[in-house]
């Protein structure tokens, strides 16, 4: 059985060799942070080959296999959409932002990804810090910060908006847990900001990736407002919890993945409703997709939505390669069926 696994693995390879043609080199520290990188796209027409579009309760819309010269984007950790879906900032467990401008086709199918950059984070001290204090996981949004959630020496920073790009933090906040409670490559892997109509009033919260409580599910917090305090998801194993948004209909939806020789390559999306978010209670979802290997996937860590011109719902989901040639940097689109 796991050596069926290894071959599924290493069956990734030729999309990597053949489609691309980029070697992956990058060793963490940019010679010029902040200039434009080209990124090389192929196209992915199908999520899994001969199985149409619906998958679930998504429509795949069309994705992307990227990778740089130098193989500089990798690690993605997060992902979110600016602009109507037309640029993204995301962050990397390596400690560094990447931002970027989001190419569409006559059709509107994910073409590519153009002004590309990536900046060094700065730490609390102004200096760009070791993967131990910057290991990025998840980020949200406001009108004025970018806020990060870090593993390790858990914290949410907030970054001013604009200007994160350079800029050192201007607070800090501990999660509502204890941090000992949270795993150091394990902790809070998803961070949300609700809406401000919602049940948790504009708050941010957060789900660990593999701290659970004695039950074995997710721990949560919600960080300040009305429901401020701990809560836990519902686990259903192998998957673990990689990423997260809420949407403006009143429910959130989180990205899981698994990945490995045991429990294979997959990749499933629970949605879960804002109101059954409080104190102490334990939030249940329903499954709106899953995928598994040989579908287009790979180490899925990133997803966010936006409303597309037709009204619909989209949602965009990345993946982080680990700067790994058996790896890949994915970029998928799909429309969340009513």
């Amino acid at each position: 059985m796991a050596s069926k696994k290894l071959l599924s693995l290493v069956a990734y390879l030729p999309f990597v060799v053949a489609g691309l043609g980029f070697p992956m080199a990058f060793g963490g520290r940019l010679a010029d942070a902040g200039a434009e990188l080209p990124v090389k796209a192929m196209a992915i027409s199908e999520f899994r080959p001969g199985a149409g579009r619906l998958f679930g309760r998504l429509e795949f819309m069309g994705g992307l296999s990227l990778a740089t010269p130098k193989g500089e984007m990798g690690a993605v950790s997060s992902i979110r959409l600016t602009d109507g879906g037309k640029r993204f900032i995301s962050v990397m467990d390596t400690g560094h932002w990447a931002t970027g401008a989001i190419e569409r086709d006559a059709e509107g199918a994910l073409s590519g990804i153009s002004d590309y950059r990536i900046y060094d984070m700065l730490g609390r001290d102004g200096r760009p810090g070791d993967k131990r204090h910057m290991d990025a996981e998840g980020i949200a949004l406001d009108e004025g910060h970018v806020y990060v959630s870090y593993e390790g020496d858990h914290r949410i920073d907030a970054y001013p908006r604009p200007g994160f790009e350079t800029s050192t933090p201007v607070s800090t906040e501990r999660p509502v847990l204890a941090a000992e409670r949270l795993k150091n490559n394990g902790g809070m892997e998803a961070l949300l900001k609700a809406p401000d109509d919602s049940a948790l009033g504009g708050a941010l919260f957060y789900v660990a990736e593999r701290s659970y409580d004695t039950a074995g599910n997710f721990i949560a917090g919600v960080q300040s407002g009305p429901r401020k305090g701990n809560f836990t998801v519902e686990r259903a194993a192998p998957y673990d919890v990689t990423d997260g948004v809420a949407l403006d209909d009143g429910s959130f939806v989180l990205l899981e993945r698994k990945f490995g020789l045991q429990a294979g390559i997959g990749m499933r999306i629970r949605r879960f409703m804002l109101d059954d978010v409080e104190p102490g209670a334990l939030v249940k979802g329903d499954v709106v997709m899953e995928g598994v290997f040989p579908a287009q996937i790979d180490n899925m860590e990133g997803i966010d939505a936006y409303k597309a011109e037709d009204g619909s719902t989209r949602l965009i989901v990345v993946s982080d390669d680990n700067h790994n040639l058996l790896e890949r940097n994915l970029m998928l689109e799909f429309k969340l069926m009513p």
